[in-house]
């Protein structure tokens, strides 16, 4: 393989840490969550057990058979604890060493590529094609397609290359946020604690003040000002403002004319905050688990635009009809936030054909100024400005069917064909 095509694999791969990066958070994450579970229950056993065998007396000769009753007892409580906490430690090894074989396949199947000799073997074709399928599987897990994606992903056999449980379980929080309830958000942002910190998340304060709100939107003032003092006071260090306007809820109405309260309080109430909380909770998801908040097909497509993209795209007068960016409605509203293509070189594109101009199909200039190639080119139909063009010829053609006069498409002004001048692009 050359230089310049290990340089493309290397870059493709790159591209790929998702892939690698989120078995791999998955994995942390259950690993610290299964350690501080099985910590807390050891040491509780241990003083538990302590205290039940401190209460039993084995001295007691009079009643020998009530002492060993009652250590019966403490020990066959404490085996089934044990009992549980075995059962616990097992399933958390079954799903580390479920994170770590998808690591591992996930990790080969990027070795597949770079190991590859040439991008035109079948191999390269078929690691394509497993590629394209898990963007599509990606797309269709963001937008709650799941039993497609299901399908599509047992089809292809790539279901150790997608996170469809993870997905689902993003689903399962996002929808409980848009039914307005905080609940399972809440029990997720429990367990990612310590990622969160890292990121510097406000989700669950945001959550803890939603919840507030809505106790005061439902007149519950008592149980508001302890969920006050439970929740969101012991954070007014660093949200200060925001426990002020929360406390204010309870002495005005959102719909005040006080100026300092006028807006602040109207926004807390506004139902929008509810979709700001589950656009917030997808951005810190897709950042604990290393994901752009951007499905893939998004970004494979805009990364190929970016080098189609001109300013004439966006002209219809000036559309191409071999350019999908012109296509205004589809790959055009893609395009629109990214920079325009740069090219060293600048090529000419017959307007008629979609032809590239060159020595072999020079262009010709009409007297009105438009430039035409002269090859002999069918026309597909170009919808610019409500105006479909059927199957027509270039200039030559044009001229040969209509006794030497050309039609410009874009005026209707017609020439005779030997008005027509070569131009030469310096």
């Amino acid at each position: 393989m050359s230089s310049g095509d290990t340089k493309k694999l290397e870059a493709l791969v790159s591209l790929e840490q998702p892939l690698v990066k989120v078995p791999l958070e998955q994995f942390k994450r259950a690993f610290k969550v299964s350690q501080k579970h099985i910590e807390k229950e050891w040491a509780a056993l241990g003083v538990s057990a302590g205290d039940h065998l401190g209460k039993v007396d084995l001295t007691n000769v009079d009643k020998p058979g009530v002492a060993r009753d009652s250590a019966l007892k403490v020990v066959d409580g404490l085996l089934a604890r044990f009992t549980a906490l075995k059962s616990k430690i097992q399933e958390s090894k079954n799903e580390e060493e479920l994170y770590i074989q998808r690591s591992r396949l996930r990790l080969q199947h990027l070795d597949e590529l770079l190991s590859m000799q040439s991008q035109e073997t079948p191999a390269y074709t078929r690691w394509s094609k497993a590629q394209l399928d898990r963007i599509l599987v990606d797309y269709m897990l963001r937008n709650g397609c799941f039993e497609s994606a299901k399908g599509l992903s047992a089809e292809a056999g790539i279901q150790q290359l997608v996170d469809i449980e993870m997905f689902e379980q993003s689903k399962m929080i996002e929808d409980s946020l848009k039914r307005r309830s905080c609940t399972e958000c809440l029990a997720w942002c429990k367990d990612n604690s310590s990622a969160l910190k890292k990121i510097k998340s406000n989700l669950e304060f945001n959550l803890r003040l939603q919840e507030y709100i809505e106790l005061v939107r439902g007149q519950k003032l008592a149980e508001a000002i302890v969920y006050l003092k439970k929740h969101l006071t012991p954070n007014a260090d660093v949200f200060l403002k925001e426990v002020q306007m929360a406390a204010a809820l309870l002495a005005f109405d959102p719909d005040t004319l006080c100026g300092r309260y006028k807006f602040a309080l109207k926004a807390m109430f506004d139902e929008s905050r509810w979709t700001s909380l589950v656009a917030q909770f997808r951005s810190n998801n897709c950042t604990l688990n290393s994901l752009s908040e951007e499905p893939m097909l998004h970004t494979a497509l805009q990364s190929g635009m970016a080098a189609l993209k001109t300013p004439m795209c966006y002209q219809p007068e000036n559309r191409n009809v071999n350019c999908p960016i012109c296509v205004a409605d589809v790959y055009g509203v893609l395009a629109q936030p990214l920079p325009n293509a740069h090219h060293v070189n600048s090529c000419l594109v017959c307007r008629i054909s979609g032809d590239i101009m060159n020595e072999d199909n020079p262009p010709l200039v009409l007297p009105n100024g438009y430039v035409y190639s002269q090859k002999v080119t069918d026309l597909f139909y170009l919808h610019m400005t409500n105006t479909a063009f059927g199957t027509q010829k270039a200039l030559e053609e044009m001229a040969l069917k209509h006794g030497g006069m050309v039609t410009c498409p874009r005026t209707g002004a017609q020439f005779h064909i030997s008005v027509a001048r070569k131009a030469f692009a310096i």
